[in-house]
């Protein structure tokens, strides 16, 4: 076992915690409150190239390994969820499919783009009757020559409205069930795609999430991505990989909370002395640091296993499952040490526990996770 990390890993780590201290860090509040999408700081993160990390250098892209990725989802996640989230979506969820599946004109046409931060992309699964059960696709893709004509519905779409390209999952067989569930990139601008209202959120307010509408969409045979009916596996594997970028998030989320409310411990005093000295906040501290570290071996083993080739989806399954208890659980517990402070938004903890619920939901709930991992333990 080797705990240390690469200078290039270091690297990363400083250069996301630099940006999301000088550059997510002022407005994160107004944001937040407005629920406004972060563009500038998004486009700069594609600057930086942030937004496609794991992507080939051929392609635009970082050329990172897994670890990499997630210590700087947990920089910008102790900042500004609403843009790590954007920042998830657009490297697990979009550039690793395409260039997973994606044949080289698509990754040429599509790929370079978004790797590179100059669009961003979206990925659509979850419809009004198939969130957890992903299988229940309503929405569908009838071949017609040389095109398709989708019709259906997506929603809790991240990035819904902001996006460019768009990663889309609709059922082509509907007798073969969740075999003949196919994938396809749909661009904004087509004719008969509308974006619906954006939802008004407890938490990550400035994500971009909508729903969408289409109705007799053409998609040129050549945007579907893989074979037809290969789509259900294409959303499957892809999630693996996402639900690891929101366990990186959960634990930015988290460790954000534990820093603010260590550093308010030390300032605020009662009873003629810093409240860190009080047994009863030191233990609370205690009991974060621990939790959180744990969270952090979990999420670092799991992007390990993905590095290395090996099957990392029950990993990647338990680090979702227990990032996101201790997300919820940390953040909670920085407001109490915070006191009444803890419940305004000048001192951002608030807004931390907000944004913490969400990791228990997307990319899989933890009941989800629960069965993912139960399957590996049991098989």
């Amino acid at each position: 076992m080797n705990f240390e990390y690469t200078e290039e890993h270091l690297a990363v780590r400083d250069a996301a915690r630099e940006f999301a201290q000088t550059e997510l860090l002022p407005g994160v509040i107004e944001r937040d409150t407005h629920a406004t999408f972060p563009h500038a700081q998004i486009k700069e993160m594609g600057a930086l190239g942030f937004m496609g990390m794991m992507v080939d250098p051929k392609y635009n892209g970082g050329g990172m390994d897994t670890i990499s990725y997630v210590l700087a989802m947990e920089e910008i996640s102790k900042i500004d969820a609403s843009a790590s989230v954007a920042m998830s979506v657009n490297n697990s969820l979009v550039c690793w499919g395409l260039e997973k599946y994606g044949n080289e004109e698509q990754k040429e046409k599509y790929l370079k783009r978004l790797a590179k931060g100059e669009i961003i992309g979206a990925f659509c699964l979850s419809e009004p009757e198939a969130g957890s059960d992903a299988t229940s696709q309503k929405t569908t893709a009838e071949r017609n020559g040389n095109h398709y004509l989708l019709n259906g519905t997506k929603n809790w779409i991240t990035n819904g409205n902001t996006a460019s390209v768009y990663i889309i999952i609709a059922q082509t067989d509907p007798l073969k069930g969740h075999k003949g569930i196919s994938a396809f990139i749909v661009e904004k601008d087509w004719e008969g795609f509308v974006v619906g209202k954006k939802e008004d959120k407890l938490g990550i307010r400035g994500s971009d999430t909508h729903s969408l509408m289409f109705t007799d969409v053409k998609i040129p045979v050549e945007n579907r991505i893989g074979e037809e009916g290969f789509g259900f596996r294409l959303a499957m594997e892809t999630l693996n990989g996402g639900r690891l970028g929101i366990a990186a998030q959960a634990l930015g989320i988290a460790a954000g909370a534990y820093e603010l409310a260590l550093a308010y411990s030390k300032e605020r005093k009662t009873f003629g002395k810093p409240i860190c000295q009080h047994q009863a906040i030191q233990f609370k501290l205690a009991d974060m640091a621990t939790e959180i570290e744990a969270a952090r071996l979990l999420v670092l083993k799991a992007a390990w296993l993905k590095d290395q080739g090996k099957e990392f989806s029950q990993a990647s399954a338990m680090a979702k499952l227990y990032a996101s208890k201790v997300a919820m659980d940390v953040t909670i517990e920085a407001i109490q040490v915070h006191g009444g402070y803890g419940y305004v938004k000048e001192y951002h903890v608030e807004r931390l526990m907000r944004d913490a619920k969400i990791t228990q939901i997307y990319e899989g709930t933890s009941e989800i996770q629960k069965i993912v991992i139960s399957r590996g333990i049991l098989s």
